[in-house]
């Protein structure tokens, strides 16, 4: 099946008001710029994203953030994004906050069909307790808290269920992609990509490099293109432009970078 979608504005045609997102990346690697752009100009809003971080200030899932189009955001970071933290600490945003393992793991279960799993990370705390801040007040009070959750013994040791992440759809970025949606990330932009792709219903997957099919060495594809819906290839530029979290500089007479 040609799963191939030039426009990214058409491949987000769908989004609605208030769906649930998967989306890869992490800080500005491996992010699905071009898709996040499109479904910026779609005008969707009250959507819940499920990413490791909100991106940054201007960037990412930042741009959506910023416009007041994401209702809920359940993640494991919420890094140097000041708009971010402003809109959790005043209210306006619900932030589920889950260790980082365990929200790879929660998003790779639920794509495998595994509805919940036990893990010691958390056990003792109020992941498993239960009382984080879930949505502040007006003023400054806790709104919501999270649930306690069960923990159970396992040969001597105490872990907590949780459960698999399934989304409406699933934003990634693949550095290579065919038109049965077989997809290769390359480095660092493996991240949270293949387990976002895994956990939507509906995947769209921004490639850089459009292949022919069978180009891809079957044993280096990442994710198979069975949990793949939409391919959307990317222009030279689009796949070039890649921006810069932090840059490290060195001021002159410096004997070492400045970081």
């Amino acid at each position: 099946m040609d799963k191939v979608v030039r426009a990214p504005a058409d491949a987000v045609a769908d989004i609605l008001d208030a769906a649930s997102l998967a989306v890869g990346g992490f800080g500005l690697s491996g992010v699905p710029n071009v898709l996040i752009a499109a479904l910026y100009a779609r005008g969707a809003t009250a959507l819940s994203v499920v990413s490791n971080n909100c991106g940054v200030d201007g960037g990412g899932l930042g741009v959506l953030l910023a416009a007041g189009r994401i209702a809920r955001v359940t993640g494991s970071y919420i890094g140097t994004n000041k708009e971010f933290a402003r809109q959790y600490l005043a209210g306006e945003l619900e932030v589920e906050l889950v260790p980082q393992g365990t929200l790879a793991e929660r998003l790779r279960a639920g794509g495998c069909g595994i509805p919940a799993f036990y893990t010691p990370a958390g056990v003792g705390t109020q992941v498993a307790d239960g009382g984080l801040p879930l949505r502040y007040g007006p003023g400054g009070e806790v709104a919501v808290a999270s649930p306690p959750k069960e923990v159970r013994e396992f040969a001597g040791r105490e872990h907590v269920l949780e459960h698999g992440i399934t989304t409406d759809f699933a934003l990634v970025r693949a550095w290579k992609g065919d038109r049965h949606g077989n997809l290769v990330f390359r480095r660092a932009a493996r991240n949270f990509n293949p387990l976002a792709a895994m956990a939507g219903r509906v995947t769209l997957a921004e490639v850089e490099h459009l292949v022919d099919l069978g180009e891809l060495d079957p044993d280096a594809v990442h994710v198979p293109g069975i949990f793949v819906q939409r391919v959307v290839p990317l222009t030279p530029t689009q796949a070039a432009d890649k921006g810069i979290e932090r840059r490290t500089v060195r001021r002159s007479g410096d004997g070492e970078g400045a970081r």
